[in-house]
């Protein structure tokens, strides 16, 4: 009997137009990893934030994974998630985790405190590391930053990124007040950050019009 269930079963997948193989390696979803900078004046910035993550919240789905963290003094923790989810197939329930997400998000915007420091290289870690983990089919990590990384004495960094299928999304890159008096600071941000991303093996894009959300490659 047990024989003949296999041989069914196999037969079934041969007949149908999408193999039983393909199924269970398409992964989990689309996996978005989005890093809020909160550091300095730049918290300023969260509240054009939340309309991005309105936008992502309207377009993920069943299997799809969201999370928000911040990039605060040390980045390279779980602490600095402010709130992720997978989204449930049953329309009933991914409802209600959307708007539970979204009253998270809203609840830390408002209460926000700002950092000394923006571990940016240890936020892009702990992305990398969840979107692996949930092995999502596609990855995605969004840094809604200014790109000016800086650390507390003793902090290091120098590590390699390993960003093979990861497609890394620069937003709403402000422009400091020193990058008036020499732009050059600005293009060297976007330079070295690009060059980190690439070298790893990873996609670089820079969105800066914040008006259009759907400007985001997902």
């Amino acid at each position: 009997m047990k024989k003949i269930l296999i041989t069914l079963l196999m037969s079934f997948c041969l007949l149908t137009t999408v193999s039983c193989t393909n199924t269970a390696s398409n992964g989990n979803g689309r996996g978005v990893y989005l890093l809020l900078d909160t550091s300095g004046t730049y918290t300023k910035e969260l509240k054009k934030a939340q309309q991005i993550i309105n936008y992502l919240l309207g377009i993920l789905g069943p299997g799809d994974s969201l999370v928000v963290a911040r990039i605060d003094s040390g980045s390279f923790s779980e602490k600095d998630i402010v709130a992720k989810v997978t989204f449930d197939a049953r329309p009933s329930l991914s409802n209600n985790q959307k708007k539970i997400f979204a009253e998270t998000v809203d609840k830390f915007v408002k209460n926000v405190r700002s950092s000394k420091y923006t571990d940016i290289s240890g936020g892009l870690l702990q992305a990398i590391e969840f979107l692996n983990e949930v092995d999502a089919a596609e990855k995605h990590v969004l840094i809604y930053s200014d790109l000016k990384e800086e650390l507390p004495q003793g902090f290091v960094r120098n590590f390699n990124l390993t960003l093979d299928g990861f497609t890394v999304q620069a937003l709403n890159v402000t422009k400091l007040r020193t990058d008036n008096v020499n732009p050059q600071e600005y293009l060297d941000r976007l330079e070295d950050w690009q060059g980190r991303v690439e070298h790893g093996g990873g996609k670089w894009i820079v969105v800066n019009d914040m008006d259009r959300e759907d400007a985001l490659l997902l």
